[in-house]
């Protein structure tokens, strides 16, 4: 069984909104912290959003005030609600879950305890 499996992804124009869901089995998503990141093609990594598991967010500069993170405890799910998505936006997203939110830092990715196959936003201008 994949831990982490994401949704949502797909093709937009510059302006508009994505949803981007990561279903996770409830041990996990009870008690771990969850979060998101993305690579561009030819670019490094970088850490989008994280989210405790009592609900406190961080975000990236670059997408502040444009994404929002959640969790739905209901269905196990962590979303990512994407507005105004810019070109520059495109990438591969991609979910992730660890014991602290400390751990959810790009310079640490290959060692984040839970980490999603990946899915593909493309945002055209």
């Amino acid at each position: 069984q994949v831990p982490l499996v994401e949704s949502g992804g797909g093709s937009v124009q510059a302006g508009g909104s994505l949803r981007l869901s990561c279903a996770a089995s409830e041990y996990i998503f009870s008690s771990y912290c969850m979060g998101w990141f993305r690579q561009a093609p030819g670019k490094e990594r970088e850490g989008v959003s994280s989210i405790t598991t009592d609900g406190r967010a961080t975000y990236a500069d670059s997408i502040r005030g444009r994404f929002t993170i959640s969790r739905d405890n209901a269905k196990n799910t962590l979303d990512l609600q994407m507005n105004n998505l810019k070109p520059e936006d495109t990438a591969m997203y991609y979910c992730a879950a660890d014991r602290g939110c400390s751990a959810l830092d790009v310079r640490f990715w290959w060692t984040i305890r839970f980490r999603g196959q990946g899915t593909q936003v493309t945002v055209s201008s």
